[in-house]
């Protein structure tokens, strides 16, 4: 699974977002322009001690994304989709994209794209749950409807190997 981040601007959610990333075997693809230096100490606390395990990819603009990935199935994560996350079929290999934090993926981009765009059901008074809660949300799903792949082995939850106090 991948998880795309179009313009965050949080650390601390990106680091959150990381963190998950990691223990869950998925890539993270960050689109600029970023809100925050990717050294700075909130995505590490964050990310805490897993960071550096992370396999990450920046991109200049959707664009170098899309050249990069032309045949990507990408699911848009929206509050303007009519289906939720639980409608659709996700692959092992589908891309999944969230917008930043203060307005979301850009309109253009979702017109583009209506029939991949995927939302979260919630109270009509909330504007939007906190983007490390909505990736994991459906990043969870997405693997859930992988059968977890590489995350369980005969029934068994893989144990964490850790080599001098750090994640290996």
């Amino acid at each position: 699974m991948h998880i795309i981040l179009h313009q965050p601007e949080i650390p601390a959610n990106t680091g959150n977002i990381g963190r998950t990333c990691v223990a869950t075997g998925t890539s993270l693809h960050l689109i600029e322009p970023l809100g925050f230096r990717l050294n700075e100490k909130e995505i590490k606390r964050a990310g805490m001690d897993y960071w550096e395990h992370l396999d990450v990819t920046r991109y200049v603009n959707f664009e170098e994304f899309r050249q990069q990935h032309p045949d990507a199935k990408i699911w848009m994560a929206t509050t303007k989709a009519k289906h939720t996350y639980t409608e659709v079929s996700f692959g092992p290999d589908d891309y999944i994209m969230f917008g930043k934090e203060s307005a979301g993926i850009p309109e253009e981009i979702l017109v583009k794209n209506e029939e991949n765009c995927i939302r979260i059901p919630m109270l009509p008074k909330i504007r939007s749950l906190n983007l490390s809660n909505s990736v994991a949300i459906v990043l969870y799903e997405a693997l859930r409807q992988n059968g977890f792949s590489d995350m369980q082995m005969q029934g068994e939850l893989h144990r964490l190997h850790w080599e001098d106090e750090k994640f290996v």
